[in-house]
Order: C-alpha cells, then sequence, then structure tokens
C-alpha cells in the first residue's frame, strides 16, 4: 500500500481492510510461518476474514455494489465475490473457531488461496503496489488507517 494512495478511493479505509485480509488469505507462506506458528500481530484466519466483510458485509451481498467506492471496477469485485465465497465456505464448514490447520489442510483451502491470490494481485497492482511483498501486521495496518 506504498504506490497510489489509497485515499483516492471514498471507502479506502474499507479497501484496506479488504486487501490486508486478501493478502494474508493468499499467501501460503504467511500462513504456516505466521498463523500456524501463532507468530503475533497477525491474528488469524478468522481475523481475516473478519476484516474481509466486517464492513463491507461482502458475505450478505455482492462486491458489485461497492464499484467506485470501495472497488475499482467490476473486474475487481467479481474477483473479490469469488474469493469471499470460497473462504467464507469453508469458514462455515470447519467452524469460526476451528484451529488455523484446520483451515489450511480443508480440501478446498488451495481453490480459496488461488481466488484470494487473484483478487489481491489485482487490488495491489491496480493500487500500484507489488502483489509479492509480505503481508503487514495488524499493527501497520491500525497505523495506516488512524494516520492517512
Amino acid at each position: 500500500m506504498d504506490g497510489m494512495p489509497l485515499n483516492d478511493m471514498p471507502w479506502w479505509r474499507w479497501r484496506a481492510n479488504v486487501r490486508s485480509a486478501l493478502h494474508m488469505l493468499s499467501d501460503t507462506g504467511f500462513q504456516q510461518e505466521c498463523w500456524l506458528a501463532g507468530r503475533e500481530g497477525y491474528g488469524d484466519v478468522t481475523d481475516a476474514v473478519y476484516r474481509l466483510v466486517e464492513d463491507t458485509w461482502l458475505d450478505n451481498w455482492s462486491a458489485e455494489k461497492y464499484v467506485g467506492t470501495v472497488f475499482r471496477d467490476s473486474g475487481e469485485a467479481a474477483l473479490v465475490d469469488v474469493a469471499v465465497l470460497r473462504v467464507l465456505r469453508i469458514m462455515h464448514q470447519v467452524g469460526a473457531d476451528a484451529p488455523v490447520s484446520a483451515y489450511l489442510e480443508h480440501h478446498g483451502w488451495p481453490e480459496a488461496v488461488r481466488a484470494a491470490r487473484e483478487a489481491h494481485v489485482r487490488m495491489a497492482v491496480s493500487d500500484g503496489d507489488d502483489p509479492d511483498t509480505p503481508p503487514r501486521s495488524l499493527g501497520v495496518l491500525e497505523a495506516l488507517l488512524a494516520h492517512a
């Protein structure tokens, strides 16, 4: 989130939260090194899903509703919708309080990761960022949202 200014979108804080969640959900190395290892400062799968749907209610309606406010275009929105549906399907099957390993071992997890990756890359590139940088901690995200 260092390239294009985040605040060029009307609801840029929501965008930052969605991007953060998708970034973490799309990076299997991060998931192993941070979530599975219980590294402090990065939350867990449930935290990421909460950031993904908390303000946007993407668990209730399409990201298309937010084109022009959170998402730049219908292409971004469509990729986010696919990622949200895949991740939520797994969350409902394993339970929100399941250990990280239950998500990572779920037969549908690789497809959810792929969908999150496609959405993350599209949004990062649209914002002028490198999609391959490691995910930021929740503290860094909080500071960004508070001071921008």
